[in-house]
């Protein structure tokens, strides 16, 4: 496992971080499993762990606490989110900060954070949806830097809107916010245009989330894919996403077969994606989903092998696909 700079903060933590939704909001989640595929991860090199109240109500939470018990020589990083008041993702423009983010409704959910994972405090605290309307309002920021002082969280973040990246520029300028968590991967370009150059600037650190599209850059996805009753995932891949994700997805499939075939290498479309952002040195940590030690064991070996060869990433580059929030786009 290779380290980076977390930002201005100026934590060390793995490149390969854990994005832990999967572990309480998608079908098919075992604890048992998610706590051998935690631990796996963490003996591995993983630092950085990053859940949220959201994930099944303070489930996920619990797991990571359970795995920073469980590792108490081990400095490993938390970050977690606090949930909209209204519970509604992502922000929309008409949405005040008084419906989402109240000084009064942040404070009790780092509280239930914290007891939710049974821990005395977390490094990293977000804002799961967010609107750069709300620096008009800086009372957002009132009960995070009250608990920041507190020793209850040490660093304050925010996760943008999907497919919104410029939508965070203005926090990242304000100088006001440590880290930014954005969807990022070879689909997703749009965070290099703005939203990057001004966390370079600022020192704000990068967390890049959805690194395989929701599964259709691991490969695995068709266009007949489907998901038991309930799992998020079956609102998200409407047909208007999941043909059209499969077809390019099927694209890269046949760039990455024929790269293989002249190179004699046997680079995964999951490692193609993970490399991918690898090269991307505004990057501090790639959150990947990962319920199984297989999926851990595999992603970590990404960072092992490196950024893609140049000719590869330049190539990739190409597959840029710029969407525009939906209905279905959550």
């Amino acid at each position: 496992m290779n380290y980076r700079k977390f930002g201005r903060v100026g934590w060390q933590v793995s490149e390969i971080g854990y994005g832990m939704w999967g572990m309480a909001g998608w079908s098919n989640s075992n604890d048992d499993e998610s706590l051998r595929s935690l631990q796996t991860a963490v003996d591995l090199g993983c630092t950085f762990f990053d859940t949220a109240y959201a994930y099944g109500e303070g489930r996920s939470e619990g797991l990571l606490g359970q795995v920073v018990r469980a590792n108490p020589r081990k400095r490993l990083y938390t970050a977690t989110k606090v949930p909209p008041k209204n519970r509604q993702w992502p922000a929309r423009p008409e949405f005040i900060l008084k419906e989402s983010y109240p000084p009064d409704h942040v404070e009790e959910f780092v509280h239930r954070s914290l007891e939710s994972a049974g821990l005395q405090h977390f490094d990293l605290m977000q804002l799961h949806t967010w609107q750069d309307e709300w620096m008009r309002d800086d009372r957002w920021l009132y009960g995070l830097d009250d608990m920041r002082s507190q020793g209850l969280i040490k660093a304050i973040g925010i996760s943008i809107n999907r497919w919104e990246p410029t939508n965070g520029v203005g926090a990242v300028r304000s100088g006001l916010i440590d880290s930014v968590q954005v969807i990022y991967n070879i689909f997703d370009q749009n965070p290099e245009d703005d939203l990057f150059p001004a966390c370079s600037e600022m020192r704000v650190a990068v967390i890049a989330r959805v690194p395989f599209d929701e599964g259709t850059l691991t490969g695995n996805l068709t266009k007949e894919s489907k998901w038991p009753e309930g799992d998020w995932r079956n609102t998200y891949f409407v047909p208007d996403n999941l043909i059209p994700s499969v077809e390019r997805a099927d694209a890269i499939k046949k760039l990455l077969a024929e790269w293989n075939r002249e190179h004699s290498t046997a680079i995964t479309m999951p490692e193609l994606a993970l490399r991918f952002i690898l090269n991307n040195k505004d990057v501090s940590t790639i959150i990947p989903g990962m319920r199984k030690t297989s999926h851990v064991q595999s992603n970590v070996a990404a960072s092992d092998a490196g950024p893609l060869p140049a000719e590869l990433y330049e190539k990739l580059k190409g597959h840029r696909w710029v969407r525009k929030p939906a209905s279905w786009s959550q």
